[in-house]
Formats: structure tokens, sequence, C-alpha cells
């Protein structure tokens, strides 16, 4: 699979060879719908709750007598139906995390990369010390930052320089 090699300033410096069996993967957005999905119930905090009946304070007496008042019975008054009263099947402290199979997570980064459109970024051996150039750039070629996810570790002005712009 052949792809164009960008420079920063948008220009073709080459042609790469890139494997099929990495970057030729079909697109699988049912599998990128799973883990975002899965990454936003991760995130969730969870710490929504309302009061049950145990939990209001209160006194347990009954309000009134069984019989003779032509109301109805009553038991107590953090019942729900009262004011200031309990919530029934209200929300609970709970995490809304689910499990992910690795397999499926590791698909839906080979799959992220077959959607680059065939062009890669040249690594710039130029030194950039501000961030206004990459971002120049980039909003030229119609490109996210999420390119600059996958410069290698090792290139550490350009990883800084994605962190400052994200």
């Amino acid at each position: 699979m052949k792809a164009n090699v960008l420079n920063l300033d948008n220009q073709q410096v080459g042609d790469i060879e890139l494997s099929e069996a990495v970057f030729g993967l079909p697109v699988r957005r049912d599998i990128l719908a799973r883990v975002v999905n899965w990454q936003l119930a991760k995130r969730r905090a969870g710490t929504h709750k309302t009061k049950g009946v145990s939990d209001i304070s209160g006194t347990s007496k009954k309000p009134y007598k069984q019989k003779g008042t032509g109301r109805a019975r009553q038991g107590s008054l953090r019942s729900p139906q009262f004011r200031g009263g309990a919530v029934i099947f209200g929300p609970v402290v709970r995490s809304h995390e689910f499990g992910l199979q690795k397999k499926v997570r590791k698909l839906v980064y080979e799959s992220d990369f077959s959607e680059d459109e065939s062009q890669r970024m040249e690594r710039t051996e130029t030194p950039v010390e501000k961030t206004r150039p990459i971002d120049q750039s980039l909003a030229q070629r119609d490109l996210v930052v999420k390119l600059l996810d996958k410069v290698s570790a090792e290139d550490r002005q350009l990883l800084m320089l994605k962190r400052n712009a994200a």
C-alpha cells in the first residue's frame, strides 16, 4: 500500500510503502462506537444518590392512629408519599464501567491507522519551538491534532508541541 509523505508545508516529499496487515484493514465503525461508549462509561463518576426509607432521619412512630380518622392508614412519615420522604428505586452510587475485550480495543487502533487516507507526515528535523506554525500547517491541511498522536515517543519535541496544542 503506497502513501504520500508530506512535510509541514503540505508539500509531497516522497512515497512510503505501508503494510497491508496494519494499514489496509477495513474501518469498523461499529467497533469504534463500542470503544467510545466504553471510554465514556468509564469516565462517568456515578456519584448520584437519593435517600431510601432507611436513610431518612425521623421517627418510626405512626403519624396517627390506624382507625377513626377517616384518612388513609399510614405507618411512617418517611414514606415516599410524604414531603421529605424517601425516593423508591432512585439512583445509587455505582460504577458505570463495563468490560471490553483486549482484542476489540486493539482492533480499534488498527482500524484507526487504516482510516488516515494514506497521507503521512514527515518527521521534522528543523527545530520548531512554537505551537503556532504546527497549528497553522495542520489547519491548512484540514487535519486534527490526532495525527500527532501517532508520532513516536522518541520525537520529544513534537510530543511536547502536541501536548501544548491539545
